[in-house]
């Protein structure tokens, strides 16, 4: 058994701990704020506790509320922008590692957004 404290923002790959799956732990204020276009080989589920944020999945886009729960398919291009009022989440990733294909370039340099 493993017990595992998080902070509010906090990514978790779980096969360190022998789980099945990875976990990032999303609490923002910030808006405009999200990850910029990916996709993973694998189906990300986003549990949406507080909040709103605009969810682009495969051109799609559609406006993710507190007490929904989104399902992004594998190899299915997706990102998100944090709407006023904040967003907090966690978002829950079919592996146990982190894979993630970038398909849009960072404004920084950076991974995230």
């Amino acid at each position: 058994m493993h017990v595992i404290d998080v902070t509010t923002t906090e990514n978790l790959e779980g096969a360190a701990y022998g789980a099945g799956i990875s976990l990032i732990q999303e609490d923002t204020d910030v808006e405009g704020s999200g990850p910029r276009l990916h996709q993973h080989p694998y189906a990300e589920t986003f549990v949406i506790h507080a909040g709103s944020a605009l969810f682009t999945v495969d051109g799609e886009e559609l406006v993710g509320r507190a007490g929904q729960v989104i399902v992004v398919p594998p190899d299915t291009p997706h990102k998100f922008r944090v709407l006023p009022g904040g967003y907090r989440a966690t978002h829950v990733h079919a592996s146990d590692t982190f894979e993630t294909e970038w398909l849009e370039e960072a404004a920084g340099g950076g991974d995230y957004p």
